[in-house]
């Protein structure tokens, strides 16, 4: 009987034997194509970020929330006092000689008492506690970086730091890990520890406590765990669940994040204030209504791209709103908002200092010396730059946009600029063709297309067939989806990926969206990937993501694959067919892949001819189940199953109803 497992149980072993062969020459008959297709889109949406994947486990560590963000907001959001032994004080939120002018916020504790009362047994002290984001979840003798930057006011005080379990009204937490700090520092310090939990718990909270009276200065509160994803701050878990896509290449920070969603020009995200000490750098409102610390920020996303050998992909906005502006989002009717003529300069700079931040050499530059300063002496070698985001392609837009696309590519022709084709990237829509005339007349390289839709649509439309051929600009299509999460869902969008590796001469790259959304937190439906404090949950969409992710190449061949009842010649998928197929050859790793996908309600016969190729040893993964099954936090019934198989030049399969099936050979 053949062996079975699931899919990530093998990629490890699978990875280690990627890159181990010679290039090889492509047979006859095969179409070059992108081997850049699979990527994927990173918004700070659904708290994806603080809370997800970066790895803070306080929030709110700073004290920078405030009624800009959400009605009732403020510095002491996410914490509350706490005094155990009846001690007695206040907190005062103070904004005067702060650490930072970009972090003024902190809280002084002014501690008044903290003898225990009568015969209290328990301990003693005054200050805060956080329960982070819904709960602390830490693992037994897993070791966790307390950080805090304290100031003390007078004599000398101790704090006790405690990582515990809640145990109801009146009562001291069970204590899972603690330690003492001596500060008697009279300017800003940093002061840290090493909490090691001595079991597991879901709901932790943090304990600072003041165990002497007078006043003290507290900010930048920090829990990190020590295992992180190559210890560069990210959450290990849900890390590796997007490094098992193998993507290509990152889009980052946004969508809507990049310029200011909903809010206006205050809230635009610029990436100049999101890099250097934490504790510098300009924590803002997120437009899905939350807050941003910016601990993830672009030196962090730089850093995952090259842990996960991804290509960056940035995207800057360019001094126009969303038309979503003044709390309206229907995009293709809002007005714009746009910064005049003689401020673009200022925008323009920031696009040539992030080029230099990210590719330049520390001795001779300003910005590379900064990058150097965190930690990363090497360049980034930055290839792509995204230039807006959805915007309604106006007049202001593209004079805008030219502007600093002309700026651009004569300080740095190499770089290739990815510009946008406006909300709802379909034939017909104005802001469409105007994105792809203004695309035409700049001879810009690619544009990025937006669109979600019913699965009605993944199921039916070929839109790229009929992209004309001889453009010079490639198609990135960086958002697009099928409007639920079932596994039909996830099928329609492979079916259609089908047909996007077949026009792969013309559509560069491709990335799902959303990428991230958390549980009890999410701003949209479907995601790719959900979860909690504890684990990612990834959807059926994502297992269809990753079979396409895993087997990139640099050929399509059209001609390997029939399915019967077709006329001869006709490659699947078309129009109105509810099945298909790719063939796709990577020449770098000698890999071999023959994808199909059946998302009908009958089986479908496929015969497979593949005597061009010399064929070793090979692998067949099957994604199956009820066309309405999906994953969820109760259950994950939706999983790629990989067996071992012999290597066969002509063989026929039967397609089971609502499948995808891969075969992947070493040549």
């Amino acid at each position: 009987m053949t062996k079975r497992t699931t899919l990530a149980a093998i990629l490890a072993a699978a990875t280690l034997s990627l890159n181990a062969q010679k290039p090889m020459t492509a047979p006859k008959g095969g179409k070059a194509i992108s081997d850049e297709l699979i990527g994927i889109f990173f918004e700070d949406i659904s708290s994806s970020a603080d809370g997800g994947l970066y790895a803070e486990l306080i929030q709110n560590g700073s004290f920078e929330f405030n009624p800009n963000e959400k009605d009732g907001w403020g510095p002491t959001t996410a914490w509350k006092m706490t005094r155990p032994g009846h001690s007695l004080g206040k907190l005062e939120i103070r904004m005067t000689d702060g650490i930072h002018p970009n972090n003024p916020t902190y809280l002084r504790l002014h501690t008044e008492r903290v003898k225990e009362y009568y015969d209290y047994k328990g301990w003693k002290g005054f200050g805060l506690e956080n329960a982070g984001f819904d709960g602390i979840s830490v693992k037994a003798g897993a070791k966790y970086d307390f950080s805090a930057f304290f100031r003390n006011i007078g004599a000398a005080k101790q704090v006790r730091i405690v990582l515990g379990v809640p145990q109801g009204w009146g009562q001291d937490p069970k204590v899972l890990a603690e330690a003492t700090l001596d500060v008697n520092n009279k300017k800003w310090q940093k002061y840290s520890a090493t909490l090691t939990a001595s079991e597991d718990c879901k709901n932790a909270i943090l304990q600072v406590l003041v165990l002497n009276t007078g006043d003290l200065d507290v900010d930048m509160v920090s829990l990190m765990p020590q295992d992180t994803y190559k210890g560069h701050g990210l959450r290990k878990d849900l890390a590796q669940v997007l490094a098992d896509l193998k993507p290509k290449f990152m889009r980052f920070p946004g969508g809507c994040v990049v310029h200011g969603g909903g809010d206006g020009f205050w809230n635009t995200y610029r990436w100049k204030t999101t890099i250097g000490p934490k504790e510098q750098r300009v924590q803002q409102k997120n437009t899905w209504g939350y807050h941003q610390s910016v601990g993830l920020g672009y030196h962090e996303y730089f850093q995952f791209c090259e842990d996960l050998n991804m290509e960056p992909l940035p995207i800057l906005p360019c001094g126009v709103n969303c038309q979503g502006t003044n709390g309206g989002w229907s995009m293709r009717t809002q007005a714009q908002d746009a910064v005049s003529m003689a401020e673009m300069d200022e925008w323009v700079q920031d696009a040539l200092d992030l080029i230099e931040w990210a590719n330049g050499d520390p001795a001779t530059s300003k910005w590379a010396k900064i990058r150097a300063e965190q930690g990363h002496p090497a360049p980034f070698n930055l290839k792509y730059l995204g230039i807006g985001n959805e915007e309604k392609i106006t007049p202001e837009f593209n004079e805008r946009f030219k502007y600093m696309y002309e700026k651009i590519m004569k300080a740095y022709p190499n770089i290739i600029i990815v510009g946008t084709a406006g909300p709802g990237s379909h034939p017909g829509n104005p802001d469409l063709e105007n994105g792809w005339k203004l695309a035409g007349e700049l001879g810009m390289p690619i544009i990025d297309e937006h669109y979600y839709e019913p699965n009605t649509y993944f199921l039916n439309k070929r839109q790229y067939d009929s992209y004309p051929r001889d453009r010079k600009t490639k198609v990135y299509l960086g958002e697009y989806a099928a409007k639920d999460k079932k596994l039909i869902d996830a099928l329609a969008e492979g079916l259609y990926l089908l047909h996007v590796e077949r026009n792969a001469d013309i559509v560069a790259m491709t990335s799902y969206a959303p990428l991230f959304a958390k549980k009890n937190a999410t701003n949209w439906n479907p995601d790719m990937i959900y979860f909690d404090n504890e684990r990612a949950y990834p959807t059926c969409s994502y297992y269809v993501q990753q079979l396409f992710g895993l087997s990139s190449g640099q050929y399509y061949y059209g001609d390997c694959v029939s399915f019967e009842g077709d006329e001869p010649g006709v490659e699947q998928p078309q129009a109105d067919v509810h099945y298909g197929q790719s063939v796709i050859l990577n020449v770098k790793t000698r890999k071999l892949y023959v994808k199909m996908v059946n998302a009908s309600a009958d089986a479908k016969k496929a015969n497979i001819n593949l005597s061009r190729f010399s064929l070793k040893k090979g692998t067949k993964t099957t994604l199956t189940g009820a066309a309405d099954a999906e994953n969820n936090y109760e259950a994950q019934p939706i999983t790629p199953q990989k067996e071992a198989i012999k290597a066969q030049k002509k063989f026929s399969v039967d397609l089971a109803p609502y499948s995808m099936v891969m075969y992947e050979y070493q040549l």
